[in-house]
Formats: structure tokens, C-alpha cells, sequence
């Protein structure tokens, strides 16, 4: 009798133990692919932005005409570029990081016109948009960030003893964080 209450409660334990660390899991699995939609979003964010400040553009600079198609091609490119979560690995977000680089320095060029054009400046549309998609890359840092938070409390729960071995069964695998694109440590040079 005591030796089949030993048995139960033993067998009891280690069902909810089992429960509690599969549900870990997924929760923290659940919290990547929550904050890799944040971050998508702020992309998507800039990438809706961009038509509005192209055409207020137009109208001061018809003559750089190369730069704005340049943004319109990067920003073509960069919400063509589609991430699939199951499928986060350290090529997909280089490549989209890539897409993503290529618009930001599209856009740069594009704000260095705005220099050689004291009217477009002044104008009102043109500081709003401008001012937004400050704040849009601003968000997209803070997005980048947090997903790399989310990312690191993940993979370290993941590889923790003997969360490890539960995670190996159910298929949970580390992820893999967002990384700078190549030269990102350099400062951008603007030419006219």
C-alpha cells in the first residue's frame, strides 16, 4: 500500500514536472515569435512611410530621379523579403537584415537630397515624415533589441539541464538572434 502511494506520487511529480517544463517551452517559444512579429511590424511601419515621403519628395527634387527610384527598388525589395518563423535561422535574418540595410541606406541618400534643398526642408509634410521614420527606426532598435532579449531568456531555457533533454524530445531548438549586417559599425558616407 505505501509502496504503490510512493509509486503514484513519484509518477505524479514527474507528470507535472514534465507539464510545467513542455508548457515553459512553448510559452517561451510563443514569446520569439510574438516579439519577431514586433519587429516585422516596425519594418512595415517604415515601409508604409516611404511612398508618402517619396512624393513629397518628388515634388522639390524631380531631377534625382536615380535616388528615389533607388528607394522605391529598396523598398520593393525589403516587404518582398518574407520571414518564415519555423524557419528562423542565422541565414534568413542575414538576408533579411541585408534587404533591410539596403532601404535604410536608400533612405539615407535620400534624406542627404533633402540637404541640397532648403524648401524641401521647410516644408511641413516633409518634417513630419521625416520625424517618423526617425521614430520608426528608432522602434525598429528597440524592436532588434527586445527580440535578442526574447531570444537569449529562450535559448537559454531551452539548453538548461534537464529542461534540455524535454526540449530535444518536443523538438524545441536554440534560435537564432538579429545580427548587424556587415559594415554596420561603419558610419555611412554621404556624397552629392
Amino acid at each position: 500500500m505505501w509502496i504503490l502511494a510512493i509509486v503514484v506520487v513519484v509518477v505524479l511529480g514527474i507528470f507535472f514536472w514534465l507539464k510545467g517544463a513542455y508548457n515553459g517551452l512553448v510559452a517561451r517559444s510563443q514569446g520569439v515569435a510574438g516579439q519577431w512579429a514586433n519587429v516585422e511590424n516596425q519594418y512595415q511601419r517604415r515601409a508604409d512611410l516611404i511612398p508618402n515621403l517619396v512624393n513629397t519628395v518628388k515634388g522639390y527634387a524631380a531631377h534625382e530621379k536615380s535616388t528615389l527610384e533607388g528607394v522605391v527598388e529598396a523598398r520593393a525589395k525589403a516587404t518582398q523579403m518574407q520571414v518564415d518563423f519555423s524557419n528562423l535561422n542565422e541565414q534568413t535574418l542575414a538576408k533579411y537584415a541585408q534587404a533591410q540595410g539596403e532601404l535604410s541606406s536608400a533612405l539615407n541618400r535620400l534624406m542627404a537630397i533633402s540637404e541640397a534643398y532648403p524648401d524641401l526642408k521647410a516644408n511641413q509634410n516633409f518634417r513630419d515624415l521625416q520625424t517618423q521614420l526617425e521614430g520608426t527606426e528608432n522602434r525598429i532598435a528597440t524592436e532588434r533589441r527586445r527580440f535578442n532579449e526574447t531570444v537569449q531568456s529562450y535559448n537559454v531555457y531551452v539548453q538548461q539541464f534537464p529542461r534540455n533533454l524535454i526540449a530535444g524530445m518536443f523538438g524545441f531548438t536554440p534560435k537564432s538572434f538579429f545580427a548587424a549586417e556587415a559594415g554596420a559599425d561603419k558610419a555611412p558616407e554621404v556624397q552629392f
